[in-house]
C-alpha cells in the first residue's frame, strides 16, 4: 500500500474546514495545519501574494484522485494548491495506523 503527503495551502480561516472535512470522509487520516506561510504566485498575468497556511493530509495513493477534487470543491481558491509526495519510509506501526482508518483500497 502506498502512502501520501498532500500539501494544500488555504486561507487560514479555510484550513479547519478543509482539514475537517477530508478526515471525517476518510479521504485522508489526519490533516495538519502549519501556520503563517506566505505565498508568491502568478496569477492572470501580474505577481500576487497570499497570506495562507499550510495543510499536511496523510492519505492512500489511491484516494488521491478523489481528495484532489473534495479540495477543489470546498476551497475558496478558483485553482488550489494540490500536491503529492509519496512517503517512502514510515514507521511500522504508524503504517498500521494509517492503513487502518483508511481501510484497504477498493478493488
Amino acid at each position: 500500500m502506498t502512502f501520501l503527503e498532500v500539501r494544500i495551502s488555504a486561507p487560514a480561516e479555510h484550513a479547519d474546514a478543509l482539514a475537517h472535512a477530508l478526515v471525517e470522509e476518510r479521504l485522508a487520516a489526519c490533516c495538519q495545519v502549519l501556520p503563517a506561510i506566505r505565498s508568491t504566485y502568478l496569477w492572470e498575468g501580474a505577481v500576487e501574494q497570499a497570506d495562507e497556511v499550510l495543510l499536511l493530509a496523510k492519505t492512500r495513493a489511491d484516494l488521491f484522485d478523489r481528495l484532489a477534487a473534495r479540495v477543489t470543491q470546498l476551497h475558496p481558491y478558483d485553482v488550489p494548491e494540490v500536491v503529492a509526495v509519496p512517503l517512502t519510509h514510515l514507521s511500522s506501526p504508524y503504517a498500521v495506523w494509517l492503513a487502518s482508518v483508511l481501510g484497504e483500497p477498493s478493488a
